[in-house]
């Protein structure tokens, strides 16, 4: 059995790390490539840096800052925010990262997926869905969260994954921030619809959370601000995941 995994997300806005509440209220969380080797000497599993404005701003990723992180890095680093042509993915890849998620292009133009996931091969390819309830369906949102596409985000992470990508980051919208939690119902959903890895994301406050995560179908989680801040260490959601029979790296 796979072990589970625990990620750190590095949110990326004018070169710093920041963290906010349902996607607003931006505030500081420190430098990135700090916090990096922070987590990796702490046990994290995975890094994921995200360049949160570049898809609404439509600017190109910050590739100098993300190269720079990874150069700091051994563990498995996950590139992404305003990606729109397959040679920026190779550049991005180029500059030591593992991976490379997309979210806003592969909704405009889903054929791009099939074509990233060509160049990358799937298992480095990672589609982030951002997704919000409406009051009927879990509806994707892109550019940051800021427009609404009147997709259903089940639906779409099945298309995702017959297109070639090789994980889904699955992030509420509605849960993002409060620390009350990850969106278990959203959580359970997707992963019951597809095969690939999801990772769960958005709303973990505390290490029971993690487990709900992982109880509802999720293979990695991924939180932010409860490591950022020092609420919790990466060592201490291990070791009570591990006592609640969870397989994690200690």
């Amino acid at each position: 059995m796979l072990a589970k995994r625990i990620i750190a997300a590095l949110d990326i806005k004018n070169g710093r790390v920041v963290k906010g509440t349902k996607f607003k209220n931006i505030r500081d969380a420190g430098d990135p490539v700090e916090l990096a080797v922070r987590y990796e000497k702490e046990g994290i599993d995975e890094i994921v840096f995200l360049d949160i404005t570049a898809s609404f701003e439509k600017r190109k990723i910050l590739f100098n800052l993300a190269k720079n992180v990874s150069s700091n890095l051994s563990i498995p680093f996950t590139v992404g925010g305003g990606i729109r042509k397959l040679d920026e993915i190779v550049q991005i890849i180029k500059g030591g990262a593992d991976k490379v998620f997309i979210n806003t292009k592969a909704v405009e133009e889903p054929e791009f997926i099939k074509e990233a996931s060509n160049v990358l091969g799937s298992a480095n390819l990672v589609i982030a869905i951002d997704a919000k309830w409406n009051g009927k369906f879990f509806e994707v949102y892109v550019k940051g969260g800021r427009v609404a596409t009147d997709i259903d985000a089940v639906e779409w992470a099945k298309q995702v994954e017959e297109l070639g990508a090789g994980e889904i980051l699955l992030t509420s919208m509605d849960t993002d921030g409060t620390k009350n939690g990850f969106d278990r119902v959203l959580t359970r959903a997707v992963s019951a619809a597809v095969d690939i890895p999801v990772i769960a994301s958005g709303g973990a406050g505390k290490p029971v959370h993690f487990l709900e995560a992982f109880n509802a179908g999720a293979d990695a989680a991924l939180a932010a601000s409860i490591f950022h801040y020092g609420e919790f260490t990466v060592k201490s959601v291990k070791e009570y995941l591990q006592k609640k029979g969870v397989n994690v790296r200690l």
